[in-house]
């Protein structure tokens, strides 16, 4: 039996319900653009109001996109390596593994006793560290490193007790993506707190033993562990190794003591070595340099020293004497 328009009645309402269907699509489509754009995975990427979180981060819960966990620092649990300090204009202080990428750590985590909170769903966003092959940053207490087992079974690493994380939407070294996701994930600091500018005037709660900071009229210059400017002299060589800085000359120009090449920020590490003294110190070199400080500098920030004798100058990263005539 044929419909009066001519078909049949199974193709009249197979037609009736794709129309149904279209008009319905429609509806649905303009009622989500009224909302603010819709992303793939449902969550809104627009002016809604996103759905209430469980604290694990945004839209799904876990920080934007779980499925991110296969980008940047990944999903799988690999080791910090050496740790290291990111000096951040924003955040402080923030620990970053040995490929630079930022750590951090969960508010609904605990340290005493050391438990990790973040379920198997949470660390797809939030890959645990592996506690295994982690050595403490610079001028941090081993002691401060330990481990927890996680949600996946992996030993992840803690520092003063607080597990450790990546983010799995951190892409580059140096990305803090992660930062106040949920208002209970932080970057962490070195010593395992939540990192955080340091208050105006203070220097770094661990400084490195050598590295460096811009000076208005001196521009980037080296600094030892306690801010102080490191010199150069001019009357020194480096081939060979020499110090014509010697008795007295020492009284005003402390020679710079040996540091470690992985306690150091920004500085050159190409002829870094230790210098041994014919008096029987031993002294820190960049570049081959000797190295100096000025007994005439009273505070970190001092400049005091430079241009002395038209013979002292402040160190660049690179050790050269900031200011000289070459």
């Amino acid at each position: 039996m044929l419909h009066p328009s001519g078909g049949s009645p199974r193709a009249w309402r197979n037609a009736s319900l794709v129309a149904t269907a279209a008009a319905l699509l429609a509806l649905t489509t303009a009622c989500g653009q009224e909302k603010g754009d819709q992303s793939p995975n449902g969550q809104n990427v627009g002016n809604e109001a996103p759905a209430k979180s469980d604290g694990y981060g945004a839209g799904d819960g876990y920080g934007e996109d779980s499925g991110a966990a296969d980008k940047g620092a990944g999903a799988k649990a690999r080791s910090a390596g050496q740790l290291a300090v990111w000096d951040s204009k924003k955040l402080g202080e923030v620990v970053t593994d040995s490929a630079g990428f930022t750590l951090y750590r969960f508010d609904k985590d605990t340290a005493q006793p050391p438990k990790s909170n973040c379920d198997a769903a949470c660390l797809k966003a939030w890959p645990v560290v592996a506690a295994d092959g982690a050595k403490a940053a610079p001028g941090v207490d081993e002691s401060l490193l330990g481990e927890v087992t996680a949600a996946d079974g992996s030993k992840q690493l803690t520092i003063d007790g607080w597990p450790m994380y990546r983010y799995a939407k951190d892409t580059e070294p140096g990305d803090a993506k992660g930062q106040g996701v949920g208002g209970i994930w932080h970057a962490a600091a070195p010593d395992g707190k939540k990192a955080a500018p340091a208050a105006a005037g203070t220097a770094p709660v661990d400084p490195a033993g050598l590295s460096t900071r811009k000076d208005p009229k001196l521009g980037e210059i080296v600094v030892d562990k306690n801010g102080m400017t490191v010199y150069r002299f001019t009357k020194d060589s480096a081939w060979p190794m020499k110090s014509a800085c010697t008795g007295a000359c020492l009284d005003k120009w402390p020679v710079v003591e040996p540091v470690a090449k992985n306690d150091t920020r920004g500085i050159l590490k190409k002829g870094f070595t230790v210098f041994d003294r014919p008096d029987g110190k031993q002294q820190q070199t960049i570049d081959c340099w000797p190295m100096y400080t000025f007994a005439g500098d009273k505070k970190p920030g001092d400049t005091n020293g430079q241009g002395v004798g038209g013979t002292w100058f402040a160190a660049s990263p690179e050790g050269k004497p900031v200011g000289a005539s070459q």
